[in-house]
């Protein structure tokens, strides 16, 4: 079994309120699991209403298949949600 992890912060200019943030990251997270089957979560920054940091993990039984999956969600992410990637960690 094979575990591949990355951090992803993202800047969301629309978001004013803590509201107006836990819309998109709801969108976000609900995307991610329905059409990559990973696991997503908000990991930081839950105070601040315009910076977002998930944390995405994909699990696969060779190592390569995990990382084309997360590189695949990232891809995914930066085309469809509605802030812009600022950084992306793997682990």
């Amino acid at each position: 079994m094979y575990v591949q992890a990355a951090e992803i912060t993202l800047y969301a200019p629309a978001a004013r309120t803590l509201k107006d943030k836990r819309q998109i990251l709801r969108s976000l997270i609900d995307q991610v699991r329905h059409q990559f089957n990973a696991a997503i979560a908000e990991v930081d920054a839950q105070d601040l209403c315009q910076r977002i940091v998930v944390g995405v993990a994909c699990v696969s039984s060779t190592a390569g298949h995990a990382r084309q999956q997360l590189e695949a969600v990232v891809r995914f992410i930066e085309e469809n949600a509605a802030a812009d990637i600022l950084d992306v960690a793997y682990d």
